[in-house]
């Protein structure tokens, strides 16, 4: 059991094999490390008693003479709370939003307030998979109405007395802390939380080039002090591989001006394509596999085979800078 699109087998369907003219756009592997900066993030280690926009200030702070001008982050953690906090720079930040798509996951401890055998825990537990209805905190930055969320999976680690250390797997704006007090009022004597770590964004987890803010600051000193470059590199990801759970849409190379410059995706720019439904979030990608724009699809994925033309992607926010490819000349295709 996994997050929603870990569940989801994207196959590539090919309209027709075309070329990428290496003249233009670069393929995100071969960015310098300016070039990632600018369509870059860095997912860092949030900090016990920071919060989250502290961190995210302080990594831009430190990242400021590669040529961070601007810093966005990806799901607000309360002060006490560690963990995965992706932040993105400059023209990354118009795509941060589309993290919250992908559902996150938290490892908590709960404490209980009275002992309880495991069999009645567990079933209680289990109750709380699947569509749940939460009133937010008194102290949070949204409105106090119930709202649905969805549990992915619950699955307890351990149990040490009165204390349950679990996995949780829920879709974004899902509340842990009011979770473990709705599962503790259920239980009939209430608990509490008492630690809590972020350990998935997305497809993003541990594994996926994690640092500290001190990771940065070293990496920092050893590329101004040494021209050393290579932790940075390292610590510096593109904004491709944080949306890589996203289904694609690749277009021609003659297409992507046009879609830089705000136009919506026609028919006849598509190349190739994962499937998609109407009305979901779309990474437009070139063939290099740069992320262009992202989009709300304007129709089913199966009509791609039968159309010849008409807006299959609207564009929402464009991410790839305007002449990064060159202008669509008509008498040099007919894509669109």
């Amino acid at each position: 059991m996994g997050l929603p699109f870990e569940n989801i087998k994207r196959e590539v369907n090919i309209l027709r094999e075309e070329e990428t003219d290496k003249s233009f756009g670069k393929f995100p592997s071969e960015r310098s490390l300016s070039e990632k900066v600018d369509v870059g993030f860095v997912l860092v280690d949030k900090p016990a008693g920071m919060r989250s926009r502290t961190t995210s200030m302080i990594t831009k702070n430190i990242l400021s003479p590669l040529g961070v001008t601007k810093a966005g982050y990806s799901g607000t953690l309360d002060p006490g709370v560690t963990g995965l906090l992706p932040i993105t720079f400059n023209r990354a930040n118009k795509a941060i939003s589309m993290l919250l798509l992908g559902g996150k996951e938290y490892v908590a401890l709960m404490h209980l307030h009275k002992d309880i055998d495991e069999k009645t825990l567990f079933l209680t537990m289990n109750k709380f998979k699947g569509k749940i209805v939460q009133l937010p905190p008194v102290r949070s930055n949204v409105k106090r109405v119930n709202r649905e969320r969805t549990v992915y999976y619950l699955d307890v680690l351990e149990v040490k007395g009165r204390d349950v250390l679990f996995r949780a797997g829920v879709e974004s704006g899902t509340y842990i802390r009011k979770l473990i007090h709705d599962i503790g009022e259920s239980l009939g004597f209430g608990a509490h939380m008492v630690e809590l770590r972020r350990t998935k964004v997305a497809n993003l987890t541990e594994d996926s080039h994690l640092v500290t803010l001190q990771d940065l600051e070293d990496g920092m000193f050893f590329y101004q002090n040494e021209k050393n470059d290579r932790f940075l590199n390292y610590a510096i990801q593109n904004i491709e591989d944080a949306l890589n759970f996203l289904p694609k849409v690749w277009v021609s190379d003659y297409a992507v001006d046009t879609i830089c410059n705000g136009a919506p995706l026609a028919a006849p720019g598509v190349v190739k394509y994962n499937d998609f439904s109407i009305g979901e979030k779309i990474f437009i990608s070139s063939l290099k596999d740069e992320l262009i724009a992202i989009g709300n699809a304007n129709i089913n994925s199966l009509e791609l085979k039968r159309i010849k033309k008409g807006i299959v992607v609207k564009t929402d926010s464009v991410i790839m800078k305007i002449g990064t490819y060159p202008k669509y000349v008509k008498d040099k295709s007919n894509i669109l």
